[in-house]
């Protein structure tokens, strides 16, 4: 199902401080969305582009628009672009690059199509390389006329502290419970009630994450993971358990889910975690993190991946301290 602007949830108060500035006499150049991957970040984005671009009198494509620059990963080699060309599923690489940025900077050079507006979406924009950071930013510095910038981030404090200065911020919220389940209904209402619980639970405010969870079928995968924070697995029997709950050859999206769930369960285990415990606690979720940003790109072995995401959950058993003890 292919959902609208006004389908998403916690979107209200964003929608109101563009349109303000929108019709306002002077349109900041630069613009951050700032929060949680799965919240509908960049379908905001490209709704917001349009009614940027939009003028009255000027008939507006329904499909790619020529006043519209979306900039995101590339594929990972040329061979990867083969791929993509002929419709095949492909890598992406793990940055955007300084030539992408470059050749949009070029393109910049001549006059929107269709009005006096364009956009750029840069998606994400925590997925920069350096150098296309520091490219971006003369830009932002000097932006050509009629040219605004969209910054989707789904972790803002890796963006340069001088992009984040130059750019005004749109905060998404993490959604409800209760919002989550009306949207799990909606979108996956061949969920259980169970299901749906646990889905919420795990991803954390996002309703993409929620999605992705009853989607790719994790609910075992996610009991698994607890019992493994709960009891340890000196045997590695759980790990195993873990790894056939994912699946021989589980997709780069079940991965990637997987991964965002362990986080999720590690959050949970949190506010049962005093004292010594908390040692062991951040540096799993520092480890979690690590793998998160890799694993979108990097080549991993699928079972030596969740073996890696089972041992990291493993090291929390016995952390957990009564809250008066």
């Amino acid at each position: 199902m292919s959902l609208l602007p006004s389908d998403y949830i916690g979107h209200d108060a964003a929608w109101t401080q563009w349109r303000r500035a929108l019709a306002g006499e002077r349109m900041h150049h630069g613009w951050i969305l700032s929060g949680r991957r799965g919240v509908g970040k960049s379908a905001f984005a490209m709704a917001a582009a349009r009614e940027l671009v939009a003028e009255d009198g000027v008939p507006q494509p329904d499909g790619d628009h020529p006043d519209i620059r979306y900039v995101s990963h590339p594929p990972k080699n040329d061979g990867e672009a083969r791929k993509r060309v002929d419709g095949k599923p492909f890598e992406l690489a793990r940055n955007i690059k300084v030539d992408q940025v470059r050749e949009l900077q070029r393109r910049l050079t001549t006059r929107p199509t269709l009005g006096s507006r364009r956009a750029v979406i840069i998606d994400p924009a925590d997925d920069m390389e350096p150098g296309a950071a520091n490219a971006l930013l003369k830009s932002l510095e000097e932006p050509p006329a009629g040219t605004y910038f969209l910054l989707i981030a789904h972790r803002i404090g890796r963006l340069l502290p001088t992009i984040r200065s130059r750019c005004r911020v749109l905060t998404f919220p993490r959604v409800s419970d209760n919002e989550m389940d009306a949207v799990l209904s909606r979108e996956s209402p061949q969920a259980s009630s169970e299901m749906r619980a646990a889905a919420i639970a795990a991803a954390s405010g996002s309703p993409g994450g929620a999605i992705d969870f009853v989607e790719l079928d994790l609910g075992r995968v996610h009991a698994l993971m607890r019992r493994v924070v709960d009891h340890g697995d000196p045997d590695f029997r759980l790990r195993g358990e873990l790894a056939g709950a994912m699946g021989n050859r589980p997709s780069r999206d079940k991965q990637l889910a997987a991964i965002e769930l362990a986080r999720a369960v590690v959050a949970d285990h949190m506010r049962s975690v005093q004292g010594e415990g908390i040692p062991a606690l951040v540096e799993t979720h520092g480890a979690l993190v690590r793998l998160a940003g890799q694993a979108p790109t990097y080549n991993f072995d699928a079972g030596l991946l969740v073996m890696e995401i089972g041992t990291l959950l493993a090291n929390l058993a016995g952390s957990r301290t009564p809250a008066n003890g």
